[in-house]
């Protein structure tokens, strides 16, 4: 039988990488023998082969939303997938815009694809590559797989999304970002894993002075958009899910705060099992 996991890639929340860091958002979903990547940040790549992954078997990738932290790297994985020997078809599935993202990545390469495809005679790599807008409900089936996605309160974005992949055997969430949500609780209701972002409230204010850009809207924005771990774990314990991943988290590189920081912010809240997520870190199913 084919080994089912989810692969935490980048836990990191936001763009930004400093030394010590971890890497942002990326995640590989392996369910029923498909490999499935949901969000491609900086690192993505790196992240895919080094949990052992033929690139040149990239075929189904999911984007949650057009913050640079979910999507920066998808042109590059693409391209890196077509010089690593890419034939086959690639289904990308995201929020209205990832088209103009992709034309834009094109044209910025368009020198070289020409030049490979003319010198090592590669397939075009334009060709390969389908664009589908997410909407709300059922967004598509991959054999015994069904995926399906609500939207997510992630101001000022409004095409922000959270997936659910399931089968007869199986039920993975991603909450995507988002601030609390009730609606997540029905959509990931009795899921045997939900992964969703986190923020640790006490270490908030040391972050902001940390990052150091002068000005209040960084900290609004993320408390406007964003959820607390204990607020994550809530919502897990509303929804009934067997086990609960915090990834995506604000902060993730600050020595003073680990683990035990945010099992403590969640334990008055969640009593199932909880994993806080660390790059590379793979969640058997």
């Amino acid at each position: 039988m084919t080994e089912n996991y989810v692969a935490l890639l980048g836990t990191k929340g936001g763009p930004a990488i400093r030394p010590g860091s971890s890497m942002p958002t990326s995640n590989l979903f392996v369910l029923n023998g498909h490999q499935i990547v949901v969000d491609c940040a900086l690192g993505v790549t790196r992240g895919l082969i080094d949990q052992g992954m033929q690139l040149h078997d990239l075929s189904l990738i999911f984007i949650t939303h057009l913050h640079s932290d979910h999507y920066l790297e998808l042109g590059p994985l693409l391209h890196t997938a077509w010089t690593a020997g890419l034939k086959t078809h690639v289904d990308i599935y995201g929020p209205d815009g990832i088209d103009v993202y992709w034309d834009g990545f094109l044209a910025s390469t368009k020198a070289d694809i020409d030049l490979r495809i003319e010198d090592e005679g590669r397939p075009d790599l334009r060709e390969l590559i389908s664009i589908h807008v997410i909407d709300t409900g059922h967004v598509m089936d991959l054999g015994a797989v069904s995926v399906s996605a609500i939207r997510t309160e992630h101001p000022p974005l409004t095409e922000t999304f959270a997936l659910s992949f399931r089968t007869t055997d199986t039920h993975v969430v991603f909450s995507g970002d988002t601030a609390r949500l009730e609606a997540l609780e029905d959509f990931a209701r009795g899921a045997d894993l939900l992964i969703h972002e986190a923020m640790l409230e006490s270490a908030l204010p040391a972050l902001m002075a940390r990052i150091g850009n002068g000005s209040d809207k960084l900290m609004e924005h993320w408390l406007r958009a964003h959820t607390f771990a204990h607020d994550a774990a809530i919502t897990a314990t509303n929804a009934g899910v067997a086990r609960l991943a915090l990834s995506h988290l604000i902060p993730s590189d600050d020595p003073t705060y680990g683990p035990d920081d945010w099992r403590a912010a969640c334990a008055d809240h969640y009593d199932g099992e909880l994993i806080v997520g660390h790059d590379g870190i793979r969640i058997n199913l």
